[in-house]
């Protein structure tokens, strides 16, 4: 048989002292608080697949740093290797690098344009791949192991696809009323043909955490 569930885990809390949107750039590594947030959801995963009598038995994550990074708890918790995989890598986007605000587009006329559908969106990579590629991704953790747990590391907007996916909602939405926190944890199971959602958990819900950079 395959998996029991998968566990989709949100990195933790980024080092980004200028507020720029990070996307898929190079060098952006956890704070000093993201990898406690990390170890803490990764004690979270391991406290209830202990409690329901289970084990987590496979490990990936999106090939950025800040995803390695949270991963390597949840490593050492059980014992396994991180395997990268990079359908599970941040959505492309063209305001990378920079700071995402009203004022700064403004005064950048040249940058309207690529804020003209945002139903696709226009700006990077449409929410059909990224939904396509997430899913393919889980589809396939699913189907690699015969039993047990499997934990995805990823990032906001992939695991915001998956969970508008398995719930039949369309894929476009307001960003500002997104459910994936910082090192949250999005559980799912298979019913019948279909993935389920089973459980959502903010990890980091007591800490004060900066969320900034995230597509």
């Amino acid at each position: 048989m395959p998996a029991d569930r998968i566990h989709l885990i949100r990195h933790g809390e980024v080092h980004n002292p200028g507020g720029v949107l990070y996307g898929r750039l190079p060098h952006f590594r956890l704070s000093e608080l993201g990898h406690e947030m990390a170890k803490s959801a990764a004690t979270k995963v391991a406290s209830t697949v202990s409690a329901e009598g289970r084990n987590v038995v496979k490990l990936l994550a999106s090939p950025l740093l800040r995803t390695q990074e949270s991963a390597a708890p949840v490593a050492n918790a059980f014992g396994l290797d991180v395997h990268t995989d990079e359908r599970l890598i941040e959505p492309y986007n063209i305001f990378e690098g920079r700071k995402l605000t009203a004022s700064h587009i403004l005064i950048r006329p040249h940058l309207y344009y690529h804020l003209r559908n945002p139903q696709k969106p226009s700006w990077g990579e449409p929410y059909e791949a990224i939904a396509t590629r997430m899913m393919s991704a889980v589809e396939d953790a699913w189907n690699s192991v015969d039993s047990g747990d499997v934990v995805i590391v990823s990032h906001q907007l992939p695991i915001v696809m998956v969970q508008r996916t398995v719930a039949g909602k369309p894929l476009a939405h307001n960003p500002k009323q997104r459910r994936c926190s910082l090192s949250s944890i999005t559980t799912l199971e298979r019913k019948g043909d279909k993935f389920v959602e089973v459980g959502y958990v903010d990890t980091a819900a007591n800490h004060t955490v900066i969320d900034r950079g995230a597509v």
